[in-house]
């Protein structure tokens, strides 16, 4: 089997049970989920460089299986009857993690800049990309029928990103970097 069909030349490209348009808002919402896998992926191997920080790696990896899980939850036609994959089971796992990795770094008492460690700047990465395919997907759910459950889950994964950076920071001793209000250059530089 060759990996390309020639069938998106012309700008379309099949779902599940039918095809649309490359920039339909299902292609945009799923594609932004592909994204955001790939940078968990990038997170994942970081992870697993440390051996403190094996179960990070482990759920990223399964996260990644979620994220595909959400991709094909996004993709059916809209005349036909979806079988979900993502339920609301799999919301609750990600507010387990999100408490088991906020336990571990020291409370918050200014707003978190992305950075420190290598890992947890691409896990903030990894956070951002998370919310803007959530708005992906808010914004699909607003003129198609789409898996509620999905809405969910992106709204959690950007907050597991969020606490597993700054459990990756912590359990690396590297101090998270923390917002300055008003911050000039002389203040840096003089």
């Amino acid at each position: 089997m060759k990996l390309y069909t020639r069938t998106g030349d012309l700008g379309e490209t099949a779902i599940i049970g039918g095809r649309v348009t490359k920039d339909d808002l299902r292609v945009e919402a799923y594609g932004t989920i592909d994204e955001l896998n790939a940078f968990t992926a990038q997170a994942a191997w970081q992870a697993g460089q440390y051996a403190e920080l094996h179960d990070l790696a482990q759920r990223l990896e399964f996260v990644m299986n979620q994220l595909f899980d959400c991709g094909s939850d996004l993709s059916y036609a809209d005349e036909l009857e979806p079988t979900y994959k993502l339920g609301a089971e799999d919301v609750t796992v990600l507010e387990q993690w999100i408490d088991f990795y906020q336990e571990q770094a020291p409370p918050i008492r200014q707003f978190v800049l992305p950075g420190g460690s290598g890992l947890a700047a691409a896990l903030h990465v990894c956070r951002t990309v998370c919310r803007r395919a959530e708005r992906r997907a808010v914004r699909l759910a607003a003129i198609r029928p789409c898996s509620p459950h999905v809405l969910v889950y992106l709204n959690r994964l950007s907050d597991f990103y969020f606490a597993a950076a700054r459990a990756a920071n912590a359990r690396l001793n590297i101090e998270d970097v923390h917002y300055i209000p008003g911050l000039k250059a002389d203040d840096l530089f003089s």
